[in-house]
């Protein structure tokens, strides 16, 4: 079902959302999908259906981070080239979506195993990110980048106190931490301005931003 026949369910499921996705963000899309397919059939990047993709799958793969995307455009508005990190990258999503749309960012793509930094160096190429590294490590064992990042984006990370600290450690003053699936517990210092719910009656689709880490955090407001 990958070409024209996704092209249309991504629209129609990105409407349902109320979003627009333009022709060539449609095409790249496609583009990433079809390589992650490709990919999934020898390694397991996800468990989400890919052949034919199901509706779960291009809203959690696709539909979510471009709802989320006009969030943190807006949250980095006055940012020229944010640094960006994405931790467990895994099979691309959030992080290769979002990158598709918000081109103008530097983004690092954290992955600790070698097999599935290997798909990201092949998607990062295949599709000509430009401004976008893979780095084949794991996101707790970062250094250099201390107060330096804009923004982390997170999913299938459990949301707890070492992610606190780790996130704190990198992000910059007013820095952002958007975390992808459900909010974290309400005893955990990551502190909630607001849970964003992403997809018409989903109550598993949610986009938990985070207003404060111990270095303190910039809140996301809608657009």
């Amino acid at each position: 079902m990958i070409g024209s026949a996704f092209r249309a369910r991504v629209k129609e499921r990105a409407a349902r959302a109320g979003l627009h996705v333009d022709a060539a963000v449609e095409e790249t899309l496609d583009a990433y999908v079809r390589l992650l397919a490709k990919w999934n059939g020898t390694i397991n990047l996800t468990a989400l259906p890919l052949d034919p993709p199901s509706d779960d799958a291009i809203d959690r793969l696709i539909v979510e981070p471009l709802a989320a995307a006009h969030y943190i455009r807006d949250a980095l508005r006055d940012v020229p080239l944010p640094v960006w990190f994405d931790f467990g990258s895994g099979g691309g999503s959030p992080a290769v979506p979002l990158k598709i749309v918000l081109p103008g960012t530097r983004l690092s793509m954290i992955e600790s195993r070698s097999r599935k930094a290997a798909f990201l160096s092949e998607a990062v190429r295949s599709l000509d990110l430009s401004e976008t590294l893979v780095v084949n490590s794991r996101f707790e064992e970062l250094q250099g980048a201390e107060g330096t990042v804009d923004l982390i984006t997170v999913r299938a990370v459990r949301s707890d106190e070492s992610l606190a600290g780790i996130a704190s450690r990198l992000l910059r003053d007013e820095g952002i931490l958007a975390l992808f699936g459900p909010a974290p517990r309400k005893a955990s210092s990551l502190e909630l301005v607001r849970t964003v719910q992403l997809l018409p009656n989903d109550e598993t689709s949610q986009l938990s931003l985070s207003s404060r880490v111990p270095r303190g955090t910039k809140p996301l407001t809608p657009i």
